[in-house]
């Protein structure tokens, strides 16, 4: 069993993207959820997961639980060890130096070497109060949780803030969420993400730093000519990946025969991309004439289903209507508040 300490504010909308590396994912508290079994690498390319930890045990939300809870635990681990204790969201009013002291004194007792700077292992003691936020079936939690430090995901986002890319755009998508979306969508070595409204390309900039080959298209010429350099950029010359000028309802990309088969599930077809993900125009903000926005949004919500298992839109108000008339089911969907007139509604489709 390992435990997760999620980040950013919604929890269920972290637990949905830590799900892409792990298995059985299941919210125990605010900021915290565990799981069953992880893929370290993929738990590295994580935008709101921080950190998974192999548990020891879990105890009430207390430094005296959490120490009664190490010293009756088995450690199988050999060479130094340093402990982090961490108070999730301040909700434990735990004083975590005083956690440390207590937990680094146990495995002096028990024959450990403690070693700050450089240990070969690292014991997390996480503490919690409260009710998880978001949309979740969860009890309040009042707890503390021990574990090995198992995986750290990089947190480099700060290095491709959109306004330092070679080619940008007012309003381009932050890479912290485009991260979480392609993660959702699937990306990983091996697969293919398609990002069809690609903008500035920094979908595709997300999935393709986590080995996915990415395939982007954009009605705007320059757009397609800033994405491509965008992608360079950050992928080298070499990377691979394709952009294309073209509308997003009449995507030129060949789906195999049997997507067209409203009888064949999903796992019997051959799909040319693995997921799609795409952020669509906002009615405030848009050109675009209302009704011409409902057909281009119905359109490539259409094409996404004839190309792909799964598709993650993001936009400025839900579409689940128009999803379910061109025969996508809603798989989940999360509302993630930007600032007081902006909403963005995420929606996972299979």
């Amino acid at each position: 069993m390992y435990v997760l300490e999620l980040g950013g504010e919604d929890d269920a909308f972290a637990a949905r993207e830590a799900a892409s590396a792990a298995a059985d994912v299941s919210i125990v508290g605010p900021g915290l959820a565990t799981a069953t079994a992880i893929n370290r690498d993929r738990v590295r390319t994580l935008a709101y997961t921080h950190r998974a930890s192999e548990m020891i045990g879990r105890a009430d939300a207390t430094v005296d639980g959490a120490r009664a809870l190490l010293s009756a635990s088995t450690l199988d681990r050999q060479g130094t060890v340093a402990v982090r204790a961490r108070d999730v969201r301040g909700s434990a009013d735990i004083d975590t130096q005083a956690v440390e002291r207590e937990l680094g004194d146990v495995l002096v007792d028990r024959g450990f070497t403690i070693d700050l700077d450089d240990p070969d292992h690292e014991i997390r003691a996480v503490f919690a109060r409260g009710e998880p936020s978001g949309d979740v079936d969860a009890d309040p939690a009042d707890t503390s949780i021990l574990g090995w430090l198992a995986a750290e995901s990089r947190r480099d986002y700060g290095e491709r803030k959109p306004t330092d890319r070679a080619f940008f755009q007012p309003g381009s998508m932050d890479p912290l969420l485009a991260r979480a979306l392609v993660n959702i969508a699937g990306a990983a070595p091996g697969r293919t993400i398609l990002d069809p409204m690609c903008g500035t390309g920094g979908v595709l900039v997300e999935a393709g730093l986590v080995g996915a080959r990415v395939l982007g298209s954009d009605a705007q010429a320059r757009m397609v000519r800033g994405s491509r350099d965008n992608l360079a950029q950050f992928l080298g010359t070499d990377g691979d990946y394709g952009v294309v000028r073209g509308d997003a309802t009449r995507l030129p990309f060949a789906g195999d025969a049997t997507n067209s088969d409203e009888d064949a599930s999903s796992n019997s077809r051959s799909w040319p991309v693995d997921g799609v993900v795409f952020d669509a125009p906002y009615g405030r903000q848009s050109k675009i004439a209302a009704h011409d926005l409902d057909d281009l949004v119905a359109g490539a919500l259409a094409e996404a289903r004839r190309l792909a298992p799964r598709t993650v839109m993001v936009a400025d108000r839900s579409w689940a209507g128009t999803a379910r008339e061109v025969g996508w089911e809603i798989e989940s969907s999360f509302e993630r508040r930007v600032h007081r007139s902006l909403t963005r509604h995420v929606l996972v489709l299979e």
